[in-house]
């Protein structure tokens, strides 16, 4: 799909995490836009003040701690730092969907992947039954899950770390989500696993018109995948540039550094 538009304007946002013991300034005042069907790229090494422009935008805190924000993020007309918690709630998985780095983390151990999706499916589109459970296997062999109508009473043990990621993924477009978030999505999986899961989630954004924020470290994962790129240090957005550009002329000391260590053989991305 064509962009058309902004669906996601975030101005002057800033995030301090604050635990019992310290307050943490992660996010130092960042702007940045993402169109209608496009990809942007948010690079930075851990601790940079990606995740947690990512989190903020959903409004979610890391466990124990609670995140004080400020700015505005406006998406579909609304600033979501303002709204209700129920309407956020409401955003949440229906228009806006986050796939994390640890899908061992991020599902329930002690239920089955069908019903974690399905479950989604009753809170956001009202899908029961026989109908529910039609569409969880129709997104598991969307996502690549082999056998889906016999994988979907299986637990996420019984899933392979790829197998796992691809079923988040799953969960995440069960709701034909505008904007899909993807923190660090394939840190834990092999080099070949990275990228079956680069080219699934390139497929399934050209085939919806999804906008798509991808978060990596590595430069090595937003090339073939992204337009645009957000490169992130010390909580602040230091260049934004089109990912020819960036490979070809950086313009920060800061991406020079980050680029010099992507393999050059690497840098032509994944092949859709």
């Amino acid at each position: 799909m064509k962009a058309d538009g902004q669906i996601l304007r975030v101005h002057d946002l800033k995030a301090s995490i604050v635990s019992r013991s310290q307050t943490v300034e992660a996010v130092k005042g960042v702007t940045f836009d993402i169109k209608r069907g496009e990809s942007v790229g948010f690079v930075g090494e851990s601790g940079c003040g990606k995740s947690v422009t990512a989190r903020a935008i959903m409004r979610l805190a890391p466990e124990g701690t609670r995140v004080d924000l400020g700015g505005t993020v406006q998406f579909g007309g609304r600033n979501l730092l303002t709204v209700s918690e129920a309407e956020m709630r409401d955003i949440r998985g229906r228009r806006i969907a986050m796939v994390f780095q640890d899908p061992l983390t991020s599902l329930n151990p002690v239920i089955t992947v069908g019903a974690q999706i399905e479950d989604i499916l009753r809170r956001h589109t009202g899908l029961s039954g026989h109908a529910a459970r039609e569409r969880v296997i129709e997104l598991l062999a969307q996502v690549g899950i082999p056998f889906p109508a016999r994988r979907v009473d299986d637990y996420p043990h019984q899933f392979s770390g790829g197998m796992r990621q691809r079923v988040l993924i799953a969960i995440a477009i069960s709701c034909d989500p505008d904007l899909l978030i993807a923190d660090e999505p394939t840190t834990a999986l092999d080099v070949t696993v990275q990228a079956q899961i680069l080219r699934l989630l390139l497929r399934l954004r050209e085939e919806r018109g999804m906008s798509l924020m991808l978060i990596t470290h590595d430069f090595g994962v937003v090339a073939g995948m992204v337009e645009r790129v957000n490169v992130m240090y010390g909580g602040r957005i230091v260049e934004t540039a089109g990912i020819d550009e960036i490979f070809r002329a950086p313009a920060h000391e800061y991406t020079r550094a980050l680029l010099d260590a992507v393999p050059r053989l690497h840098r032509d991305g994944v092949s859709p």
